[in-house]
């Protein structure tokens, strides 16, 4: 793999950026969850780079980037990351492909730039748009009390039981590691944010990958709107989980595209 330390015009810090495969290959950009980070793509970065141009960004705060500067820690502020990476790599018509917070991203981006598709990644493992305050400050105080605990059991409650235990150690020691300053807020947005604009402008493809988690509202939401592919077994992480088995699907996906 090769690495490039790109400066984002207009984005506060650096964001790391892999950027694999041939130049006129169909550019692939993945895109991490919440207090997540781009080496949790590595399995799909390291199989995908034989046919395609693959790429992967800290976001901002996130990994080895950097948050100083940032004022705006919302789904839609990190959309900005996103367009900033494709313009530094000169990626036109890519396939967006977002885990958890990072589908969030990856739809909002995808209405300020041009992208081929994107995938979301068990995205609507919480019910997006359908989320009362109540529900959403039932699921953030916990954080704002004990952040660490509340992360580990944040991981306990949806890995699912293909997970190892080295990996799932290794997602609450760097998940709860996350400077609350940013996650927090951030938190907050992603409880809060509604996927109906999103829906309501994309005229491309958006496909999903979800494991056993998504709730039939979350479901209901997006008929019509997404296609999905189910991965039986995993948990919120299928990509770490399976992730033989998710390169296989999300390999299928791409070629429907």
């Amino acid at each position: 793999m090769t690495y490039q330390k790109m400066t984002f015009p207009g984005i506060a810090g650096q964001q790391l950026v892999k950027d694999l495969g041939g130049e006129g290959s169909q550019p692939i950009l993945f895109i991490h969850g919440w207090t997540c980070r781009r080496d949790y793509w590595a399995p799909q970065m390291a199989d995908l780079a034989r046919d395609y141009r693959v790429a992967a960004l800290d976001l901002s705060g996130h990994g080895e980037s950097e948050s100083e500067g940032r004022t705006d820690w919302s789904v839609t502020g990190l959309a900005e990351d996103v367009t900033a990476a494709l313009e530094a790599l000169g990626a036109e018509d890519a396939v967006l492909v977002g885990h958890s917070m990072g589908g969030t991203v990856a739809l909002e981006a995808a209405r300020t730039d041009t992208v081929r598709a994107v995938v979301l990644v068990d995205t609507f493992v919480l019910p997006y748009g359908d989320l009362s305050e109540a529900d959403a400050q039932g699921i953030e105080t916990p954080f704002h009390e004990d952040f660490a605990a509340a992360m580990a059991g944040l991981v306990d409650n949806t890995t699912g039981p293909a997970m190892d235990e080295a990996t799932r150690a290794r997602l609450k020691h760097e998940m709860a590691a996350a400077d609350t300053a940013w996650a927090l807020p951030l938190w907050r947005d992603l409880l809060r944010w509604s996927p109906e604009p999103a829906f309501g402008a994309l005229e491309i493809p958006i496909h999903a990958i979800n494991g056993d988690l998504i709730p039939e509202p979350a479901r209901q939401r997006c008929a019509g709107r997404v296609t999905e592919w189910h991965m039986p077994g995993t948990g919120h992480f299928p990509q770490m989980e399976m992730p033989e088995a998710f390169n296989r699907k999300l390999r299928e996906v791409l070629a429907a595209l």
